[in-house]
């Protein structure tokens, strides 16, 4: 006698959240970062397993979510800013650090994304992909990415500091 097949039940689809100094924390899926402002880059990267790689990834920058998310960061003084970092975590347990130097645009304004596709193939099962076009190495492009904390290092500025 055969068993009835249950009826598939489709993965609840990835979620990113966003926390740490915020006004409040933020999820975001891949669907939902796909209505943001995409931009495309095509990269070359060599990964330690798989050797060089090269993929065209298309997503919002992380620039624009981070600030969607409302961060507790003063945007008016440069220095300050410099204090801030934000570390991605993936599914399986990677995690990279970035600075906050790097993305903003009054300093490195580094092209980094959130990527919703690559090679146009939608990450919306996976996850959105953590991508540093900068970077020739690929252990800063975190697959899968569950989590984006944003944080200040535990230096405080020096009394009477120059915001300039």
């Amino acid at each position: 006698m055969s068993r009835p097949v249950a009826p598939a039940v489709p993965a609840a689809p990835a979620v990113v959240r966003f926390h740490g100094r915020l006004d409040e924390p933020l999820e975001l899926t891949v669907a939902q970062l796909r209505a943001r402002q995409a931009h495309r880059v095509e990269v070359s990267f060599d990964c330690l397993s798989e050797g060089e790689q090269n993929h065209c990834f298309e997503g919002p920058k992380l620039w624009d979510v981070v600030r969607e998310a409302r961060p507790q960061v003063d945007l008016r003084g440069r220095k300050q800013r410099l204090r801030y970092l934000l570390t991605v975590t993936g599914a399986d347990g990677h995690c990279a650090v970035l600075s906050w130097a790097e993305i903003d645009p009054e300093f490195g304004g580094q092209q980094i994304l959130l990527a919703t596709s690559v090679d146009g193939t939608p990450l919306d099962s996976a996850g959105p992909q953590l991508v540093v076009p900068a970077d020739h190495c690929g252990a800063r492009y975190i697959s899968a990415v569950t989590e984006i904390w944003v944080g200040a290092t535990g230096r405080r500025p020096a009394p009477g500091a120059s915001a300039r």
